[in-house]
């Protein structure tokens, strides 16, 4: 820890301090849930940094679609976690609504961020990037998007399929996941090497030692999983308190909370200039919890106290489609400007309201 700077250990410490301060405040009798979310927020926001941070230092020595991969697993730890504590008690709304959060959130606010700041500091006022990982990500959400819209219309019409939607989707996750792995084998395989950087870019600092690097990423990674379960517990009562919407909690609230390592990171890495990075943050992200995580949580839900499947609501069926379009039609080509990355943003805050009115 040595190679850190005086002002990089004082902020890690500030971070350890806050997440004691949040399991204090989780586990003490007496602690109003405001102080213990407040808490839990900072906390969470802490350990978005650091992860940030790390990233950015092993891009340095990294090609940006192996430190995109390693960031977006990372970062999804807290996905999993919470995914999972719901599955286990039984509330499969919330487990369901937190995974279709986290790729909505991802695929349309914190991408538009992404690309309107990153726009915003090119001199041309255009964002450029390789188009690939934009249309692979695409692809494979159409793909997980297919056996969802398959189901949602067996299960509306009452299709005999629709009595065994538990098995298909079991099937489809191991189908989908065997897509992703395929892609990512051929994706880390073709990987560039990391592009010299200036003095200007650096400091003249050389970058931080990979196993200081991997120690915090790994530290946050886990971390911000613990934060984000007090996190949920202590918001639980404000829900309640100010008559939010379960969906809304869900696929707003929960899932910007557990996915800020991803929306600092991006926005992060993207206002230094540093597209391929950022993209490949945020992109990993959305095709790691569309075409794995998700699969995966079918499959770990046979062990839990309840199921879960890829059938969905229409709104929601219809929310995948048109984000997998949109990121396709906004991406594809290699280049984004401010007012593509607002249209994003806007179709969240559309589907947010949406969500607010749902019970």
């Amino acid at each position: 820890m040595n190679a850190l700077s005086r002002t990089e250990r004082a902020v890690i410490a500030a971070v350890v301090l806050l997440t004691v301060l949040a399991g204090l405040t989780r586990y003490l009798h007496g602690i109003s849930e405001i102080v213990a979310f407040v808490c839990a927020t900072l906390a969470l926001a802490g350990q978005a940094w650091v992860v940030s941070f790390s990233t950015e230092q092993i891009g340095r020595r990294s090609g940006a679609g192996l430190t995109g991969v390693l960031q977006s697993t990372v970062g999804n730890l807290p996905e999993f976690f919470v995914v999972l504590f719901a599955l286990q008690a039984r509330d499969t709304t919330v487990a369901q609504t937190a995974i279709l959060g986290s790729v909505l959130v991802n695929a349309l606010l914190v991408l538009g961020l992404v690309l309107m700041v990153g726009a915003t500091r090119s001199s041309d006022g255009t964002m450029r990037f390789n188009a690939r990982l934009p249309n692979d990500t695409a692809t494979l959400l159409l793909a997980a998007s297919f056996m969802i819209v398959l189901l949602g219309v067996a299960n509306s019409s009452h299709d005999p399929a629709s009595h065994h939607a538990q098995t298909i989707s079991i099937v489809g996750a191991v189908a989908i996941m065997a897509v992703y792995a395929t892609w990512m084998w051929r994706y880390l395989h073709d990987d560039p090497p990391p592009g010299m950087e200036s003095e200007e870019d650096t400091g003249g600092r050389p970058p931080l030692p990979l196993a200081v690097c991997l120690t915090l990423l790994l530290v946050a990674g886990v971390g911000s999983a613990f934060v984000s379960d007090w996190f949920v517990d202590a918001l639980e009562p404000t829900i309640h308190t100010l008559h939010i919407s379960q969906a809304f909690a869900g696929l707003v609230i929960v899932a910007i909370a557990g996915n800020a390592v991803e929306n600092v990171a991006g926005i992060y890495l993207a206002a230094k200039g540093k597209n391929e990075l950022a993209i490949s943050v945020v992109k990993n992200s959305v095709s790691q919890i569309a075409a794995f995580l998700y699969p995966l949580m079918v499959l770990v839900s046979l062990l839990t106290a309840s199921r879960l499947s890829f059938v969905l609501d229409p709104v929601y069926i219809a929310a995948l489609l048109g984000t997998a379009v949109m990121i396709w039609q906004i991406t594809g080509d290699g280049e984004a400007t401010p007012f593509e990355g607002a249209a994003l943003v806007a179709m969240f805050i559309v589907l947010a309201t949406i969500a607010s009115f749902q019970h």
